[in-house]
């Protein structure tokens, strides 16, 4: 016997003020290739709840031209790293060191197709023919 989905179905509980995460699924607009992006952002808060199948979260960043309502089939609750299992996920920003610029890494000279030891067609076809005549030449001997 089959069960009615209504039977089965749990609602998600989800409070105003609760830290959630946003399913990247239908997001068109972020930078560069899909499968190399996050598939949830977060974590947002909640603003306000549109029912028990709509949540709105606040958004910012690059995320603020986004329609800030979500259905509750593309959230999932937030759960901070804990600290004792994962010790190398500190909550510390990595910080990018300056970048010098020294004498030896300026560029002094840039290359030329011929410098890069790309052989155009008349190169090839030379070096072709030089080789016929030493093979001639050493038949002929």
């Amino acid at each position: 016997m089959k069960i009615p989905l209504r039977l089965t179905h749990k609602v998600p509980e989800f409070k105003i003020g609760d830290l959630v995460l946003v399913s990247t699924l239908n997001f068109n607009s972020i930078k560069g290739p899909k499968k190399l992006q996050y598939s949830y952002v977060g974590p947002l808060l909640i603003v306000s709840l549109h029912g028990t199948n709509a949540v709105q979260v606040e958004l910012s960043g690059e995320l603020e031209n986004k329609h800030p309502i979500f259905p509750v089939s593309l959230i999932k609750p937030y759960q901070p790293a804990d600290i004792k299992w994962f010790p190398l996920r500190n909550q510390t920003p990595l910080t990018v060191p300056p970048v010098e610029q020294s004498e030896d890494k300026k560029i002094k000279k840039s290359l030329r197709k011929g410098d890069l030891g790309v052989k155009s067609n008349e190169n090839i076809l030379s070096e072709i023919e030089i080789q016929y005549r030493k093979i001639n030449a050493w038949e002929n001997h």
